[in-house]
């Protein structure tokens, strides 16, 4: 087992749960992430977790290094695979869409990770990715806490330019990013605007592309 894997064996109903709990910043979420995954996305979504996010964006494919979460995906009928971000266990070239929510800060190795995301990307096809931005009000608040929570303890949280640098680095063309949570999510009581850009919203989407 991947150690960062371990909090989410033993804590997969609680990360479930939160998405109930804080079904505004769910939904925030999902309506960036709207913006950039593409009607037929044909794709797989790595770190799929439960499937919270590849479900609703039609995602079939999902990859994860926790048995436990692979199980909860496989329930709302995702085709899980297990593994990790830095060794995909699939052929070049042969998906249109990567998805990574939430998981950039929770791989051993970013470039590595991206890198293996272009890799299985046919050309044209679009890398997207939604983090909560280190600078950013809750990221600064999680950077904090991080001791006292169960998922963020093994976590290495990441700013935008980080992952625009390391999007290069991979290989990666043209970027759009939008941004939304403005506020703490237990505060919600609406849904969130999304915003193009990123330096406001403490939650950020990034498409990018496979251009070769």
């Amino acid at each position: 087992m991947e150690p960062r894997s371990e909090p989410f064996e033993e804590n997969t109903e609680r990360y479930d749960v939160w998405f109930d709990e804080h079904p505004y910043a769910y939904r925030s979420e999902l309506r960036a992430l709207e913006t950039l995954v593409p009607d037929d996305p044909d794709g797989v979504s790595v770190g799929v977790g439960t499937g919270r996010f590849a479900v609703p964006l039609g995602i079939g494919t999902g990859v994860d290094p926790s048995e436990r979460m692979l199980e909860r995906a496989k329930e709302r009928c995702v085709e899980t695979v297990q593994g990790v971000g830095e060794a995909l266990p699939f052929r070049d070239g042969v998906f249109g869409t990567v998805l990574m929510v939430t998981t950039v800060c929770f791989v051993d190795d970013l470039g590595a990770a991206l890198s293996e995301a272009h890799r299985v990307l046919r050309p044209g096809g679009r890398f997207v990715a939604g983090y909560v931005d280190r600078e950013s009000a809750l990221g600064q608040r999680y950077v904090e806490g991080k001791e006292e929570n169960p998922f963020y303890r093994e976590a290495t949280f990441v700013s935008t330019d980080e992952i625009d640098d390391a999007l290069t680095a991979a290989g990666f063309g043209g970027r759009r990013y939008v941004q939304t949570l403005f506020g703490a999510p237990e505060g919600m009581n609406r849904t969130d605007e999304v915003r193009e850009g990123y330096g406001d919203g403490s939650f950020v989407g990034v498409c990018a592309s496979r251009d070769a």
